[in-house]
């Protein structure tokens, strides 16, 4: 590895813990960087050196000029971006580049290709991956975008051309409600992205939302981690991820994971990335859009295939070759990710914050746990509500559903409402049991979750606070208990 030995990490919470991990075991020194309301992060606890930036809380991990300046003064090597914040810019990586230090990702042409939705499609459709019918530049005339829209035909989807993650996206499925959505939609884009440009594409219904990704070095080598399925979400945001999805089509698999790979080859992609597709009824495949980065899901792929990707990101980064080929690797059993979310469900998933005032975790064998928080930990409104992963594996998949029931039941997070009730809701729900889902799943299926914690669950919370007390009254005593 090129002489990595400390990387900064210009990033917050549980990715920001990853990456420390990471760190740790290759023996590479870590540094964190915490805004003033993150002084009490569990990763700036966990890190080797810290240093705070101050000022605006959001606009702490988005400085990329301090944060390089930051990383010079502790003689830093490289920097992790993470997930989000500067993760996706191809300013930033350049801008490490031109300062002598290793980004740890893509190259900054590639993340600038990907980043414009419009271009990237283009370039993906030369290599011969199949793409949604729509337009191939960016549009900000509305009576243009009206005539597209109808000579497509409805229903279509209006995206933002230079961003992400469901913002900027609106779904038009009639003529009359075009002017109005595409209207919100630019704005929306440009709020979040600082330009109001989007395209249109026609609209799939009851699509399954499938990934595919890989891993690639510096020397042509590349391969694929397999398919994760993203299909259950809510506002285009994912809510529980599966590797490998549960009834794809075995020729569909197939030819995802080889038009995947054979794309990113020929772009001469390098680091980590993810394809994004959908699968319709028919199991016709389309491009929606490729990551430059480590994906929020990434760990249900580490379960099954038993990679370790933030480490193989940091090697390559470093100039290593990949150390293991295709036919080497063997994907074995079923993972779960459930996105723990500081929201409550009540509430139309109202963003909650708060003081932890209890917090038990879930164990055993096949559960893992990224997250940020611990008990008197206070989660603050300035971030994104995601504030853990609940993550599953077991041989099989009924096995992954029924230990997913058994650890979503022992989860208590008490202080702030969390979206757990609702994991409890699906696990038990006969079509996620089957996995018969697609990506209005959640939308057909919400109006029957009551949200509330079952009867069984009550009385464990019941007997865990029953305990808890008898405990602090032995204490308070003094009592031996043998």
């Amino acid at each position: 590895m090129r002489n990595i030995q400390k990387i900064l990490i210009a990033n917050r919470g549980e990715i920001a813990l990853r990456i420390i991990r990471a760190c740790k075991e290759l023996e590479i020194k870590s540094v964190a960087i915490f805004s003033e309301v993150d002084i009490e992060g569990i990763w700036v606890k966990k890190a080797d050196e810290c240093y705070p930036i101050l000022g605006n809380a959001m606009e702490a991990y988005l400085n990329y000029e301090k944060i390089i300046s930051l990383a010079l003064k502790a003689k830093c090597d490289a920097i992790h971006p993470g997930y989000g914040f500067l993760s996706e810019s191809a300013e930033f990586a350049k801008a490490c580049e031109e300062n002598g230090i290793i980004f740890i990702g893509p190259k900054a042409e590639h993340i600038a290709l990907f980043g414009d939705k419009m271009a990237s499609k283009v370039a993906i459709k030369k290599v011969g991956v199949p793409v949604l019918e729509g337009t191939d530049t960016p549009i900000t005339d509305i009576k243009e975008g009206a005539s597209i829209a109808k000579g497509i035909g409805f229903p279509i989807i209006i995206k933002a051309a230079f961003g992400g993650g469901g913002r900027g996206m609106r779904i038009v499925r009639e003529e009359k409600e075009f002017k109005e959505l595409f209207e919100s939609a630019t704005e929306e884009s440009k709020k979040y992205f600082g330009k109001g440009d989007v395209f249109i594409e026609k609209y799939v219904e009851n699509p399954r939302h499938i990934e595919v990704q890989v891993i690639a070095d510096k020397y042509g080598n590349i391969v694929h981690l397999g398919e994760r399925d993203c299909s259950i979400q809510r506002r285009h945001q994912k809510v529980i991820e599966i590797a490998p999805s549960p009834r794809l089509n075995h020729d569909v698999r197939k030819e995802l994971l080889r038009i995947s790979t054979k794309a990113m080859f020929k772009l001469g992609y390098e680091s980590v990335g993810t394809i994004e597709f959908l699968v319709d009824e028919c199991d016709n495949i389309y491009f929606i859009e490729m990551n430059t980065r480590v994906q929020v899901e990434h760990p249900v792929t580490e379960l099954i295939s038993g990679i370790d990707i933030i480490q193989r990101m940091i090697e390559i980064a470093g100039g290593d070759k990949l150390k293991f080929l295709q036919e080497e690797l063997q994907f074995k059993g079923y993972a779960i990710e459930f996105r723990i979310n500081s929201e409550d469900p009540k509430k139309n998933f109202f963003s909650s914050a708060g003081k932890i005032t209890h917090y038990s975790a879930p164990g055993g064998p096949g559960v893992r746990l990224d997250t940020l928080i611990y008990g008197g930990y206070t989660i603050v409104p300035n971030y994104d509500s995601m504030i853990g992963k609940l993550i599953i594996w077991s041989l099989d998949w009924q096995g992954a559903v029924k230990k997913a029931k058994r650890a979503l039941d022992e989860f208590f997070i008490e202080g702030i409402p969390t979206n757990i009730p609702l994991h409890r809701e699906i696990v038990r729900d006969q079509d996620f049991i089957d996995g018969k889902f697609t990506t209005n799943y959640l939308d057909q299926k919400l109006k029957n979750f009551t949200l509330e914690a079952s009867k069984h669950l009550e009385e464990e919370e019941a007997r865990q606070k029953q305990i808890t007390q008898l405990i602090e009254l032995i204490k308070k005593n003094n009592v031996n208990v043998r």
